[in-house]
Order: C-alpha cells, then sequence, then structure tokens
C-alpha cells in the first residue's frame, strides 16, 4: 500500500483544565491515535493533484467518504487537499487510506477562539463601518495555510424583542446577514491568510434595538459572539437644490447639532454627467459650523445626471469617526428659455383654456336646449296619438251604438 502522508492537522483538546501547547507528531503507516480526551480533531490530507479524496478508518473499521460520513464528521473536499474535521472521535487508532504529498506530520493546536472588536452600542443607518475578529490558538492569531482561505466570518443581526413580545411567535424576527467575507486580502482586509477578518459592515437596517451574532465557521471551525447594539436614524440630511443660467446647482448636507461634532463634516460629492463624464467636488464645513455646500456649475449638457457619494463626520458625545454612503439621486437638465416668450406662451396657454372652457359651456348650453326641444316634442306627439285615439274610439262606439237603435226598435213587442 501506497504510503498516506499527512501535511498538517489541528487536534483541539475541550477537556475542563487540559491546556495543551502546540506540537507535532510523525505517524507510521497512515495511522495516527485519537487520545480519549479530544473532543475534536481537525487534520489536513494533502493529496497528489486531482486525486481522489482519502478515505478514513475507525478504530472498529468503520468508513467516512467524503461523499459519505456520520453528521460529526465535516469534510471539505479541495482538488489536492482535504481538511476533514471530527467532533467527538472514537478513541483509538484511525487511519486513511489514499495519494499523499510526502509530508507526515500532525500539528496539535489548543485554545481555540474567536476574538472581535465590540461594535459600539451607538450605531447610526447609513453607517459603514470596519469590523476586525481573529481566531486564535494560544494567544496568537491561527495561521494555517488552506484553512484561512476556506473560513469565513458571518455578521447576522436581529431585532430584538421584548419579554411580552416574544410570546408571540408571529412576530418573531428574521435574522438578518449583513456581511460575509473572508480572510482573503480584498476590500478593507489588509493581507490574505494571516487570521484576521477585516470587514466593511453596511448598517441598512431600521433603527431599533438589535442582537448581533459574530460566527466564523466552515464545518471546520466553528466560534461565536454575541452583543446588543442600538441603531439610530441617520444623523444628517441632504438636499439638492436645482440651479439656472445664473445660480449653480447645489447639494445641502447638514447634520445634527447634538449629534455631529461642529466643524467635523465632510463630503465628497461624485456627480455623472449624461456622456458619462464625472466631476466630484470635495468640501469640510467651517469651524463651529454643522452643514456643508457643494456647488456645480458649467451644467450645459442636456439630459439626466446623477449623483452620489460619501459623508464623513465625528460623533458629538465619543469623538468617533462616522462613514455614510449617499444613496445615488439624478436630476435633469433642460434648455434655457427666454423669460418674455415663456411669460408668453403661459398667457396663450392660459387665454386658450379659458376659451376651451368658454366654447365647452356653449356646446353644453346647446345641447341641454336642443334635448329638451326633443324631449318637449317627443311628449308632445305621444299626447296627441293618445288623445286622438281616444276621440277615435269615442266616435266609433258613438256610430256603433246609433246604427244598432232602429233594428232594436222593430223587434220590441207591440
Amino acid at each position: 500500500m501506497q504510503r498516506i502522508i499527512f501535511a498538517m492537522a489541528l487536534w483541539l483538546s475541550l477537556t475542563v483544565g487540559a491546556f495543551a501547547t502546540e506540537s507535532s507528531m510523525s505517524f507510521l503507516d497512515n495511522r495516527f491515535r485519537v487520545d480519549q480526551t479530544v473532543e475534536r480533531i481537525t487534520f489536513l490530507v494533502y493529496r497528489q493533484d486531482n486525486s481522489k479524496p482519502v478515505t478514513l478508518v475507525r478504530p472498529d473499521g468503520k468508513k467516512y467518504y467524503a461523499w459519505r460520513h456520520p453528521d460529526n464528521v465535516h469534510w471539505i473536499e479541495e482538488p489536492s487537499v482535504d481538511v476533514i474535521s471530527i467532533e467527538k472521535p472514537m478513541p483509538g487508532p484511525w487511519q486513511a487510506i489514499g495519494k499523499v504529498t510526502p509530508k507526515n506530520n500532525i500539528q496539535i493546536i489548543s485554545q481555540l477562539s474567536l476574538t472581535a472588536d465590540s461594535l459600539p452600542q451607538r450605531i447610526y443607518q447609513g453607517e459603514k463601518l470596519k469590523f476586525t475578529a481573529r481566531l486564535m490558538t494560544d494567544g496568537k492569531p491561527l495561521i494555517v495555510e488552506n484553512i484561512l482561505d476556506r473560513v469565513n466570518l458571518k455578521v447576522v443581526m436581529t431585532r430584538y424583542l421584548e419579554s411580552q413580545e416574544q410570546t408571540d411567535n408571529k412576530v418573531r424576527p428574521v435574522p438578518i446577514v449583513i456581511g460575509e467575507f473572508y480572510d482573503n486580502g480584498e476590500g478593507l482586509d489588509e493581507r490574505a491568510g494571516d487570521g484576521v477578518f477585516t470587514v466593511e459592515l453596511p448598517i441598512e437596517l431600521e433603527p431599533g434595538k438589535y442582537n448581533v451574532r459574530i460566527t466564523t465557521g466552515n464545518g471546520v471551525f466553528l466560534r461565536a459572539l454575541e452583543q446588543e447594539v442600538l441603531i439610530y436614524p441617520t444623523p444628517f440630511s441632504s438636499k439638492f437644490i436645482q440651479g439656472d443660467d445664473k445660480k449653480p446647482h447645489q447639494i445641502v448636507v447638514r447634520g445634527e447639532v447634538a449629534t455631529i461634532e461642529a466643524g467635523s463634516l465632510a463630503t465628497s460629492i461624485e456627480l455623472q454627467f449624461p456622456d458619462q463624464s464625472e466631476q466630484v467636488v470635495q468640501h469640510q464645513a467651517d469651524a463651529g459650523k454643522n452643514d456643508v455646500t457643494s456647488y456645480f456649475n458649467d451644467l450645459h449638457q442636456m439630459g439626466t445626471y446623477h449623483w452620489t457619494g460619501h459623508v464623513y463626520a465625528n460623533e458629538a458625545s465619543t469623538g468617533r469617526s462616522l462613514v455614510f454612503d449617499l444613496p445615488m439621486r439624478t436630476f435633469s437638465v433642460v434648455g434655457a428659455l427666454d423669460l418674455e416668450k415663456a411669460e408668453e406662451m403661459q398667457a396663450a396657454a392660459r387665454e386658450a383654456k379659458k376659451k376651451a372652457e368658454q366654447e365647452a359651456q356653449i356646446l353644453a348650453h346647446r345641447e341641454q336646449v336642443r334635448t329638451r326641444a326633443i324631449l318637449a316634442i317627443v311628449i308632445g306627439n305621444l299626447v296627441l296619438i293618445v288623445v286622438g285615439g281616444f276621440i277615435w274610439w269615442l266616435v266609433r262606439r258613438k256610430r256603433a251604438i246609433k246604427a244598432s237603435l232602429p233594428e232594436m226598435q222593430l223587434n220590441m213587442p207591440r
């Protein structure tokens, strides 16, 4: 049998009072022994490229496969490496079968933990937060190749319910994932694979009290931290004022006096022209002031403009730095019109509207008179027809009576 050599693995002992130190050991014939005190073991198996995942054999002979194993086994399969974690492994000798590279050691790590920055208890809707967490072992960042690039950090926020609300299952809030990030050197993460997760959290939830759960896990490492935070409304307002040929367009950002430190407000506004060109205007509030106005001139292109930006400030009570994104908004620029001509056009439009209303009234009156005349004619004709018919009926009846009188007299007895 080809000799299987493990490149690296992690053993974690969670027994009370056990303080193991980092070490490594060699093993022969692809075998390693699990002590009865081990609650969780994690290790890496480096295989030949594109070879099949290894097969694990328990002390009692039962086999575990990458595609078939119990729930207490977490298995990450890659083209050249297996990352395997076993919770409450069976004590005794284990064996691995497969094609692996010629490395042969197991690294034992103790006191695995998750540490994270504490989120401010008072945060604001629309704010962006820089957040850092670390996987630690023996007080040092855990740095193991092919593990950290598969561990992700997840931040979940759940709206807090008062005790009387928690009894009603219909109002249970749904947990919302506001960030899921990796130690991959992207975004705000400074270096990949250094055991430090630095992420940017966008706070886009409604104001209120929330429970924050910070977890890291890939099926191999599972750790969690929790805390409560309060989300307050956005502490500033933004307003667009459209100008004309004589006045520039303005974007005014005004901070709340009780929340934003005076003089700390700063803005960076990005304006996109209809032809996709861009203009950036940056301003800082004057000392003691809590508002910033950005001006945009020379907007001669006709069409729709888009603007967005960033707002920076300090919290008045704590001095904490605040960062916000302004949502994308639009406005339109049309051709300039001569004022007198515009007034003439408005007057002509008003006159035309008035004339149309008068003509409509005249037509409505004529139609009303015509309708009444037709109705009178119809009613009159109906009356004539009824009266004429009645008279005709009376005449006929009278004639019939007269015609029958002589015959009745001849038949009278003498």
